[in-house]
């Protein structure tokens, strides 16, 4: 160890404290980072895991080879499992509505692939001999034709050709270009209803039929999945063994392990981490690069000694290297362990979430991954060398005899450090010396109202965001009238109350009711407009004729009976095929928050109207078919509609007429049925996870083959608030790291600045200042630290709290409010002031200790 590495430890051992904070700071930085890059790891294996239980864990598919080339693909040594279904071939689908997809494609399963490629039944069950088919739910939506479980279909089977070449699934259907050739008739029985499988890519040409793979059947084409031993060795493998063949990848799996196709993805997923990582580094350089700065501030006379002697720049830099070396190799270590621990921590606590929003079967568990360690590690002591060189070449670079006589670093002219008269009479001499030490001194102290502004900024912006989390979770899940909904558009209204016949009588169904929503246009004058309704809709003359798109919501009698009491109206007015209806017409408020309906204003100038109202038909309204009904407001909040994607549109106002299902083939005859936005079914229960189980396999059993959604809304509003508590979770975790950062920075640099100035303290103790006044001084220095930092802080961060809101209300989060950060507001300037407070106690108690005289000869050396 040459001489200058021994000066440095021995300068080292000598700030044995600053030493020490500068030590946790670096721990705290690798934590984060660790912590930062062991979490991405483990969000991205759980992400893998889950796609691969949803999708199958495959990596490659062959879609179209022969039995040899499947068979050499086992015994190929990066291989780890192979799965195949033989492509029995392709029928014409009759009454497809799709013509970029007319077939069908029958594939034959044997027991493996069963069990590597996921199948998620609808209804029915997996077929069991080589005459029963499982059907694609895609065949019903999309496609159009319907096959129920039980029916028994026949197909002339065969080849698609081009000229010689035979075509399968990864060739999209080319009219004209191609042939059907059958070869086989074949009979098959609907046994299940599926979902529409993952190999089964958008522009396959064929929907999928599943059928179990037969003996007698001699097929010479297959579909070879691929499960490699290394995943990062896809590409490679695929590119090199397929040759001319076709292949597809899995990147439902592949992209959560930055191995996909999808380039969206893979840069999102970087440019996240980096942005993190960066954060970390900045907060972390600034840390560090004030203690080697106040480091350098220690040792510049010793520089400057050892310059006079003959030491070179570069031994001078080499050896603050190394004290950052010796730093980072104590710290680094630490942070890794820590970063870790904490981390396998956090997903302890959070996994039960993850797996309530996500995949309920996949457990969220810490995954260590030794690149993303050393990574870490890496970037940590880049961080660290970083922040020791800057400060050290500022140093090496310095004249000699600025060194010596430590006048580098206060260059100030008397007019620099003046203060006002007024100043002084306020803050009498010890203020005033509190003043002046601040102002010859700005960019020591700088560092600490920079340290400080960050962490207020990164606090009270992170309460800010967690709190508008918060509430558009609560705003979302506010006024929901029931847990489980069943919604579609297809379902005939008897097969619908058929159901809903069998589904009301699940265990823990306490309420239920049916619905039918649909289309309708109104004529109104605009004199029946309330000025509210021209306030957003525009000038108007008053002769002008306006036509309003309205909603019917036909509701089973006996829940709008219940509605029509509860609003104490006369029943036999709304009763009847002559019977009155009710509606609300409000102009919706900025939040469009349906249960504070006291708060929007009326739609209509009177209380009760006579319309004639239109159905729409197809997109259009059908004037020839309007019907004259009296419609009485009335101030209540409709009941939810049952869940599904078809919407009314977006207006500026609710008007939505409710009426007894009886009135439904008066209002809207079958003849002439208006568009339907949803019809279904709401239930209320005690245990809405287990009713919905039980309905679903209901519904299963009742063979539906119709598109529909069923929602468990208690777990859904379950789902926000475990995001909610995840953010919350990842959020304050990370702010408390960033401000333990700034904490240690604060310390370390108030403490050090108090301790060069020791000579200075020493000196106005020498000529009388007292204990008190001495205090005095230095809590004064406390407050203006404080202050100066809370002065900047705060402003910056309502505008960051500002512009969280507005980003939150951009990406769709219309529903919220601006809150005001009071309570994080509060929490900063307390723990400000305390930081600061406790490092001046701490400091000057170690100043107070000391013999006046040996601190006056003291150079600091």
């Amino acid at each position: 160890m040459n001489i200058f590495n021994k000066v440095t430890l021995q300068s080292m051992k000598k700030s044995r404290t600053r030493t020490i904070v500068t030590v946790i700071g670096v721990a705290l930085s690798t934590a984060m980072i660790t912590a930062v890059a062991t979490f991405g790891v483990s969000l991205l294996n759980y992400m893998a895991n889950g796609a691969a239980q949803k999708y199958g864990g495959w990596h490659v598919e062959f879609p179209n080879v022969d039995s040899s080339f499947a068979a050499k693909q086992v015994s190929n040594d990066k291989v780890a499992s192979t799965a195949t279904f033989e492509n029995i071939g392709y029928a014409k689908l009759d009454g497809v509505k799709t013509p970029n997809k007319p077939y069908l494609f029958i594939a034959g399963y044997g027991k493996k692939t069963f069990d590597t490629l996921p199948i998620t039944l609808v209804s029915g069950r997996l077929p069991k001999t080589s005459g029963e088919v499982l059907a694609s739910g895609s065949i019903a939506t999309r496609g159009g034709v319907k096959f129920a479980v039980g029916d028994t279909i026949s197909l002339s089977v065969g080849n698609r050709m081009d000229g010689n070449k035979k075509l399968g699934q990864n060739n999209p259907y080319t009219s004209g270009d191609e042939t059907f050739v059958p070869q086989d008739k074949k009979t098959y029985t609907v046994v299940g209803i599926c979902q529409t499988p993952a190999f089964e890519e958008s522009s396959a040409p064929g929907y999928t039929l599943i059928t179990k793979a037969g003996t007698q059947d001699k097929v010479d084409s297959f579909s070879l999945f691929v499960t490699l031993k290394n995943p990062r060795e896809v590409h490679s493998y695929a590119s090199s063994v397929a040759g001319s063949r076709a292949y597809v990848l899995n990147n439902d799996v592949l992209r959560f392990m930055g191995l996909s196709d999808d380039n969206v993805f893979n840069v999102l997923l970087y440019s996240i981490g980096s942005i993190v990582v960066a954060i970390i580094m900045l907060g972390s350089i600034f840390l560090i690069y004030n203690s080697f700065s106040i480091s350098m501030n220690e040792c510049t006379h010793q520089f400057g000694i050892l310059s006079s002697v003959g030491a070179t720049e570069k031994q001078l830099r080499n050896s603050v290297l190394f004290e950052g070396l010796c730093i980072g190799a104590v710290g680094i270590p630490i942070g890794v362990i820590v970063g870790i621990g904490s981390m396998g921590l956090v997903l302890s606590v959070v996994a039960k979430s993850f797996a309530n929003i996500l995949y309920s079967n996949v457990h969220l568990t810490l995954t260590v991954s030794t690149p993303a360690i050393v990574t870490a590690a890496a970037v940590s002591m880049v961080t660290v060398l970083i922040s020791a060189y800057i400060p050290a070449r500022k140093a090496a670079r310095t004249p000699v005899m600025e060194c010596i006589r430590q006048t580098n670093e206060i260059k100030i002219e008397s007019k620099a450090v003046k203060t006002s008269k007024l100043a002084e009479h306020i803050y009498g001499l010890e203020g005033t010396l509190a003043l002046k030490n601040f102002k010859r001194n700005k960019r020591s102290y700088r560092s600490i109202v920079l340290s400080l502004v960050l962490s207020v900024v990164l606090f009270i912006s992170t309460s800010a965001f967690v709190t508008d989390l918060k509430q558009a979770s609560e705003r979302a899940e506010v006024f929901t009238t029931y847990d489980i909904g069943f919604g579609t558009q297809d379902m005939d209204d008897s097969k619908m109350l058929q159901l809903y016949d069998k589904l009301k009588t699940a265990d823990g169904v306490t309420k239920s009711s049916y619905q039918i929503v649909m289309k309708y246009l109104c004529t109104v004058k605009a004199s029946n407009l309330s000025d509210d309704y021209w306030k957003s809709a525009g000038a108007h003359s008053p002769d002008e004729t306006v036509s309003l798109p309205m909603t019917i919501q036909f509701l089973d009698d006996n829940t709008y009976l219940n509605i029509i009491k509860g609003l104490g109206l006369p029943a036999e007015k709304y009763t009847g095929q002559n019977a009155k209806v009710i509606a609300v017409a409000k102009m919706q408020g900025r939040s469009n928050r349906m249960e504070e309906l006291d708060q929007f204003s009326d739609m209509f100038t009177s209380p009760s109207m006579r319309f004639t109202i239109t159905p729409e038909i197809n997109g259009e309204p059908k004037k020839e078919q309007g019907q004259n009904v009296s419609i009485t407001f009335v101030a209540t909040v409709p009941p939810d509609t049952p869940p599904m994607a078809g919407t009314s549109g977006q207006r500026p106002y609710t008007f939505m007429v409710m009426a007894p299902y009886s009135l439904k083939e008066k209002l809207a005859p079958f003849d002439t049925s208006p568009d339907i936005i949803v019809k279904g079914m709401t239930f209320q229960s005690k245990n809405p996870s287990q009713s919905t189980a039980e309905m679903e396999t209901m519904i299963q059993g009742a063979g539906i083959t119709d598109e529909y959604n069923l929602y468990n809304m208690d777990k859904i509003l379950d789902q926000n608030r475990n995001m909610i508590f995840i953010a919350n979770v990842f959020a304050y975790t990370f702010i408390i790291m960033i401000s333990l950062i700034a904490v240690a920075n604060v310390f370390n640099t108030v403490s050090t600045n108090i301790k060069l100035r020791r000579r200075e303290l020493a000196m106005l103790r020498s000529v009388g200042m007292s204990d008190r006044d001495f205090n005095k001084m230095m809590r004064f220095e406390c407050a203006l630290y404080g202050m100066r930092a809370l002065l900047v802080g705060l402003p910056l961060a309502i505008i960051f709290s500002w512009l969280i809101y507005k980003g939150m209300v951009i990406g769709g989060a219309e529903n919220i409010d601006f809150v005001f950060p009071w309570f994080s507001m509060g929490i900063s300037v307390f723990s400000v002031l305390l930081v600061i407070f406790i490092t001046m106690i701490y400091a000057v108690s170690k100043i107070k200790k000391e013999n006046i005289i040996d601190a006056l000869r003291d150079d600091m050396d």
